[in-house]
């Protein structure tokens, strides 16, 4: 019951996040009635739009225990216009039968380290926390020399904000910082009850006012290939890398193989 209530509350913030962020005028609202207190819509402007009650709208977004069905999930994406990922990550949210399944690090087999080092582009494996678990030498010189890090400073999302020496090589940082981002958001809100998780996003947040902002703003994406332009020491120029995911190791979905193509633009 636990687990259902948390799922609950992260599906509400997520459906008053996306609610803040649509304007009237977007939503074909050409006037509105009296002072608006809050960005974006309101509450009962979105259950005109879905199709349903401004109290059971407003139940969904409370983290009540209310019973919708996927057409009703359906009405409500397409009224706060969610994008293809946002309409995908507001499902998994809802689907209660999604079981969890957060694999311990140990479990993954060391026989990947060898695949990797038969590599010549960067690659690395990570966990749904990013956490770095194998990576060949191409990867550890991408990533700021992995092998001299202490372990809790191996972890992707970290090092995009925190590592001085990763992040200033990174040409694209604005860009590349907000799309990994929404990806960690999207990985995070389905694992709300992991405590873990929980406490290591709310350091990040302390440790670094710009990943807070970011955040916040409730963005989620799909894992998908994404170009980093960074600066290579060796090469002594910007190379652009495109980067590939494969999921499901060892029969996980919580571990991932990324590899990192160099790209002529």
């Amino acid at each position: 019951m636990i687990q259902q209530n948390t799922k609950l509350r992260t599906l509400g913030t997520f459906l008053k996040s996306r609610r803040h962020q649509l304007q009237p005028e977007q939503a074909g609202f050409s006037h509105s009635y009296g002072t608006r207190r809050t960005p974006g819509l309101r509450r009962e402007e979105v259950a005109v739009l879905a199709g349903v009650s401004a109290t059971y709208y407003t139940w969904l977004e409370q983290g009540r225990d209310v019973t919708a069905s996927r057409d009703v999930i359906e009405n409500i994406a397409r009224a706060l216009q969610l994008n293809p990922d946002e309409r995908i990550h507001l499902l998994q949210l809802w689907n209660p039968n999604d079981p969890e399944t957060i694999a311990n690090v140990s479990t993954i087999s060391p026989h990947w380290q060898s695949i990797l080092n038969q590599l010549h582009s960067p690659a690395v494996i990570t966990n749904y926390m990013s956490e770095f678990i194998f990576w060949n030498p191409a990867g550890n010189e991408l990533f700021s020399n992995l092998d001299n890090m202490l372990p809790e400073e191996r972890f992707f999302i970290r090092l995009v904000f925190l590592n001085k020496d990763f992040r200033s090589r990174i040409v694209n940082w604005e860009e590349y910082s907000t799309s990994c981002v929404a990806v960690y958001r999207s990985y995070y809100d389905r694992h709300p009850e992991n405590p873990v998780f929980r406490e290591f996003v709310q350091r990040l947040c302390l440790e670094s006012p710009e990943f807070e902002v970011i955040w916040n703003l409730h963005h989620v994406q799909i894992k998908k290939s994404c170009l980093l332009h960074i600066d290579m020491p060796s090469a002594k120029q910007t190379i652009s890398f495109d980067s590939n995911s494969i999921a499901t190791l060892d029969n996980s979905p919580n571990y991932y193989m990324c590899i990192y193509t160099p790209v002529s633009l």
